[in-house]
């Protein structure tokens, strides 16, 4: 039997999703859990063969947590489910080295299908969103000035990104104009519509 970890935070995706891969001939869901936050300890707890991972969590995001299985877990495979199918993310969860990446709406056989890829080993990755990463533009911001972006996304001005980083406010001012002008927006609320669409953040 394949032991399956599920995080997703939509409770009815979730519950849907339990049943039909517990109805899998090969499969046991042994956790499933709605916050990212409590994916390690279920991973601890349970030792999944396969944590299936929604991107976008409340807590802890899918892909952080994909790095820290492969720290505290390694022999969890993770396989990355996730309805937002741009290039972007796909790369992001490449860096991740994720074993899998799958997007919501493929049917529920191709699920099946890569779950039992991932567990013995395979990288399994949606054939149509692999082309067009294969086209897309590389990310032209470094990961300093994404985690500047990133942390103006949620809310957060000069003052409080430097307290966060440890940097000073002028450095901060600095990071922020740079990633304006490489991304060639109008102003930071630009660039974070255009790093997202992207997938980038």
């Amino acid at each position: 039997m394949i032991r399956v970890l599920l995080a997703e935070d939509v409770r009815m995706v979730r519950g849907a999703l339990v049943a039909l891969l517990n109805m899998e001939p090969d499969m046991e869901v042994v956790a499933s859990v709605e916050n990212g936050d409590e994916i390690i300890p279920a991973v601890e707890r349970n030792e999944p063969d396969v944590a299936v991972l929604d991107i976008d969590l409340p807590g802890m995001d899918g892909l952080s947590a994909a790095v820290r299985i492969h720290e505290v877990a390694p022999a969890t495979r993770t396989l990355m489910l996730t309805s937002l199918g741009r290039p972007g993310t796909l790369r992001r969860a490449l860096s991740a080295r994720v074993n899998g990446f799958i997007l919501k709406d493929a049917p529920i056989n191709e699920l099946a299908d890569a779950i039992r890829g991932v567990s013995v080993g395979r990288r399994v990755i949606d054939s149509q969103l692999a082309l067009s990463a294969w086209d897309s533009d590389e990310c032209p911001l470094t990961p300093r000035e994404l985690e500047v972006l990133r942390l103006a996304a949620d809310g957060a001005d000069a003052m409080e990104i430097a307290g966060t980083l440890y940097l000073s406010v002028g450095t901060i001012r600095n990071y922020l104009t740079t990633v304006t002008v490489k991304l060639e927006a109008r102003n930071r609320v630009d660039a974070v519509r255009i790093a997202r669409k992207a997938g980038w953040l």
